[in-house]
């Protein structure tokens, strides 16, 4: 399959969760969590993983000139290390999410006060262990997260364009390869959304429903999900100022956000001093 599509000048793979592809055969028992059993420590970053993924190097990847970057949950930065190490042949770089970890309990549904101090910590300690010994993927938000500039900046209209600025100057301005998810680049924000029916996304009706057993009330519950729903960074991207965003004539999956007339790619086109042009720059300054 590999073979299949970079013959036909595929530029690279973004690989799934890559790091659990290495199952044991004897089904030993995991450790049991108060959220229950995961097994992680049978299947997640072990040895026949690095074996599968140089087993793939040795009898595909090297043969072309291609980009690798593998999404890996519950990663170390010498995990890092063994993955993107280019000597040991095996992937070009990886997606941790320790960063995107620290203000919420994913699989509980709480969120946590975001610590400044520990967030630029976990930063610097993937920039200083993978320097020459690795390689960083460097991104704030993807399909999985919610949008950047509500996240770490601030949505409000004083502050939404010098947040999504800065975020964007620090991205660039680190050691390794910027990813930049869709809207990012204007500034789009999360959607609010007023009830459970609204959302789309069945992980925010499963954490809904679990928070319900918890007797959390809805509208605490409703809260955590406008700060986190994986929907925030789904609903279509804001080209123009018609209807639906001028995403398309048709009805979209999920209704875009209500400040698409004001936020659109097309406004951030025909602005100088807008945050798409911030991050040209920014493109064009790590390309000299």
């Amino acid at each position: 399959m590999m073979h299949f599509w970079l013959k036909k000048g595929l530029g690279g793979f973004r690989m799934d969760v890559i790091n659990m592809i290495g199952k044991p055969s004897d089904y030993p028992d995991a450790t049991i969590f108060d959220s229950g059993v995961a097994g992680w420590e049978h299947w997640s970053n072990n040895l026949l993983v690095h074996q599968y993924l140089r087993e793939m190097h040795d009898k595909v990847l090297k043969h072309y000139d291609v980009l690798t970057v593998g999404e890996t949950p519950f990663t170390t930065t010498l995990d890092g290390r063994y993955y993107s190490h280019p000597d040991r042949n095996e992937i070009s770089m990886i997606f941790q999410f320790e960063h995107v970890s620290i203000d919420r309990e994913e699989h509980n549904a709480v969120k946590k006060d975001f610590d400044l101090v520990q967030y630029k910590e976990i930063m610097s300690r993937w920039q200083d262990a993978l320097y020459q010994k690795g390689w960083n993927s460097l991104y704030w938000s993807n399909h999985d997260q919610p949008r950047t500039v509500t996240r770490y900046g601030s949505d409000c209209a004083e502050y939404r364009v010098i947040s999504a600025k800065m975020l964007g100057t620090v991205l660039h301005m680190m050691s390794g390869t910027p990813y930049i998810y869709q809207g990012e680049e204007i500034g789009m924000t999360n959607k609010h959304f007023n009830d459970i029916g609204e959302f789309n996304d069945l992980m925010a009706k499963f954490h809904y429903q679990k928070m319900m057993e918890r007797g959390v009330s809805d509208e605490d519950a409703i809260a955590f999900l406008n700060d986190f729903s994986r929907d925030h960074a789904r609903v279509p991207v804001q080209w123009d100022d018609t209807k639906h965003a001028g995403f398309t004539t048709g009805t979209p999956w999920l209704p875009v956000n209500d400040n698409y007339v004001d936020i659109n790619a097309q406004q951030a086109v025909n602005d100088e001093t807008s945050i798409y042009h911030h991050y040209r720059q920014l493109i064009a300054l790590r390309k000299k």
